[in-house]
């Protein structure tokens, strides 16, 4: 990679993501990634090793936040950083095994980020009812924490942490989405909030396991996170301006015609 490419390009796209992530809350792995593999032609498994190790970062500042404020459930937490790093070491291992060939792991990446992408956008188009279903059913039973059987959390949070190792995506919009239908009685505000939480030690262990073989580009980091950072707080500022039914409506759009070119 370049010198201007580094100095110039990669804030650039940084910034743009972080915009779109403080508007929307979504969209760091979802965009990120499908742009470092079909916009700079950068290698399946450095692109998803990368933005994991980003995303990591980011969200570390949102997940602090969060507990500070109360707004994670601790008992969830557990049961998802338990089940999402078990699921991370499994499909870890998969990619291990496949790595020597190189076109196959870049075709599963390829088709785990496609599916994802698509799964997010029908998250996000699918959230709005979502909201409106549990204020009708639950209104008067937010619950601060969960209770009853773990294993639907366990599977959930497996599943979670193993698309996230391959794909880098899942942790946002599936995994809220995933939340509110297992835990409709659960303060949203936890939800969000344990949601980001349980993400920071997920991507940091699969972006570390993704490093140690080999697939993160440190400089591509660093030109990403200058960018990143200041998007992300104007992005915040502009929440309240900008009706959210148009940068949902914008975001899932970019999330299907990314979708359906890295699955093509």
């Amino acid at each position: 990679m370049s010198e201007i490419l580094e100095l110039i390009t990669l804030p650039a796209i940084g910034l743009v993501i972080g915009v779109i992530v403080g508007l929307t809350g979504v969209g760091g792995g979802s965009l990120m990634t499908p742009i470092l593999i079909g916009g700079l032609g950068i290698p399946p498994a450095v692109a998803v090793g990368t933005d994991l190790l980003f995303a990591a970062l980011t969200k570390s500042f949102g997940g602090y936040a969060h507990w500070r404020t109360g707004n994670v459930a601790p008992r969830l937490l557990k049961l998802l950083i338990i089940s999402s790093l078990a699921g991370a070491a499994i499909a870890f291992a998969l990619i291990n095994a496949i790595t020597p060939n190189v076109e196959q792991l870049n075709q599963l990446i390829r088709s785990a980020l496609g599916t994802a992408l698509f799964l997010t956008a029908a998250a996000l188009l699918a959230r709005p009812w979502l909201l409106t279903w549990r204020q009708r059913g639950y209104a008067t039973a937010q619950h601060s924490d969960v209770s009853g059987s773990p294993w639907p959390t366990l599977l959930l949070g497996a599943g979670i942490g193993a698309v996230v190792t391959i794909s880098s995506i899942g942790a946002g919009a599936i995994g809220v989405t995933a939340l509110l239908l297992l835990h409709p009685a659960l303060r949203l505000s936890r939800v969000v909030g344990t949601d980001i939480a349980y993400a920071v030690p997920l991507t940091a262990a699969a972006g570390l396991a993704h490093a140690a073989a080999g697939h993160v580009d440190m400089g591509l980091l660093i030109g990403l996170l200058t960018g990143s950072i200041p998007g992300i707080l104007l992005g915040a500022r502009l929440s309240s301006r900008i009706p959210e039914l148009a940068t949902r409506s914008l975001l899932v759009g970019l999330l299907g015609l990314a979708g359906a070119k890295l699955v093509a």
